[in-house]
């Protein structure tokens, strides 16, 4: 039988309530205050207040899916390019205008708060965005659709051109952390690397096994 846990309140998508989601993250997630917060400061603030209204829905739809028993597509993709993630999301909650106003109140922009986010290096290529149009294009049709991929550090480049020749440089887009994710330590898979086959019989079988590996755990 599943834990009980009890709901929070629904967190509001009025102006009011999402300055006190604000205040409360920039208090308690970023620990800022009026005398130190920078723009990037704001930003995570606000995009963690963003990121609880996302996870109300996304309980309720998971809760919808777990008592309709419904069945479920995986997408597998080495490369996801998702974009900037805080004004797609704020568009998404259908809460532009609300949002807008909420930081202007303080004196801020949400555009200016929006360009301190990195674009998130999971692909480097047309594959990634492909696979994230899939990811939006299910999600718009309702579809229990999940994606999974490789969280890389430097999933894609930058460019300069020195002495008339390409020169690439890896892209940190995880300087400053990213809000968007919840990192689970107790969620490990092992990942092999190297070693060699290995065949052997197995009831009669003929069968190969993977030995002699390397292996390390990717966290989820």
């Amino acid at each position: 039988m599943p834990q009980l846990i009890p709901k929070p309140r629904p967190a509001g998508l009025d102006p009011a309530s999402i300055l006190e989601s604000f205040a409360l993250r920039m208090m308690y997630s970023v620990a800022r205050d009026q005398y130190n917060a920078t723009d990037l400061d704001s930003f995570q603030a606000l995009a963690f207040a963003v990121r609880d209204r996302i996870m109300e829905r996304w309980f309720a739809t998971q809760d919808a899916y777990y008592r309709l028993d419904v069945k479920r597509v995986y997408y597998l993709s080495l490369e996801f390019l998702l974009g900037r993630l805080l004004i797609s999301s704020i568009i998404n909650l259908g809460a532009q205008d609300a949002y807008t106003d909420a930081v202007r109140s303080l004196g801020l922009e949400l555009e200016n708060l929006a360009a301190c986010e990195n674009d998130a290096g999971l692909g480097n290529g047309g594959l990634g965005r492909l696979a994230a149009c899939f990811l939006e294009s299910a999600s718009t049709l309702a579809l229990p659709f999940y994606g999974y991929g490789i969280r890389y550090e430097f999933g894609i480049f930058r460019q300069r051109i020195v002495d008339g020749q390409q020169v690439e440089q890896p892209d940190p887009w995880l300087r400053y952390g990213t809000p968007w994710e919840i990192p689970r330590p107790d969620v490990l898979f092992p990942v092999k690397f190297y070693g060699r086959s290995e065949y052997y019989v197995d009831k009669g079988v003929g069968r190969y096994r993977w030995t002699d590996t390397q292996d390390v755990y990717a966290m989820a």
